[in-house]
């Protein structure tokens, strides 16, 4: 994990942020298929479930940005486009030709699969944090070591100069 200019370190695995779209695109892509799918099932309409899925999308990434989970503004947006861009053709078009039990089964195996990505995303989030504070704390134990041996030097080159 590099460490940047801006005291940051760059987090390098395939679960990092990406400026526009990363592999959580994919998380945010089996989030609106199983919003079209489970949100077909509740038959609210069209405009009102439209509306509503926007909404809780648009509520999602807030709820992101109040828990600090670091990401671009273009991100953020990008996460919302997918999960629309996934979710209407499913709605629209695929939910409809399925009967009752075909909808519920893809439901079960779309959120299966969108659960098991986030959990693994999130995990592998948590080993990277992890990593960062172990990385950190031995940056600041060397960070103190340099001082300390600098400071020896320095008290060194004084007294052999007074005698």
């Amino acid at each position: 994990m590099p460490l940047l200019r801006n005291g940051k370190f760059e987090r390098t695995d395939i679960w990092r942020e990406g400026k526009w779209l990363d592999l959580w695109s994919v998380v945010h892509f089996l989030s609106g298929v199983s919003l079209g799918l489970g949100m077909y099932l509740l038959k609210l309409g069209t405009m009102s479930t439209i509306i509503i899925v926007f909404l809780l999308l648009v509520a999602y990434e807030m709820w992101e940005a109040m828990v600090k989970i670091e990401e671009t503004p273009q991100n953020r947006f990008m996460d919302v486009v997918v999960g629309m861009v996934s979710f209407l053709p499913t709605f629209l078009f695929a939910a409809p030709h399925l009967s009752s039990i075909e909808l519920m089964i893809a439901l079960g195996l779309v959120l299966m699969w969108n659960i098991s990505m986030a959990a693994v995303g999130w995990l592998e989030s948590r080993k990277a944090d992890e990593l960062e504070r172990k990385l950190r704390i031995d940056l600041e134990k060397r960070r103190e070591k340099f001082f300390a041996n600098r400071e020896r030097r320095r008290a060194h080159k004084i007294n052999r100069q007074h005698n």
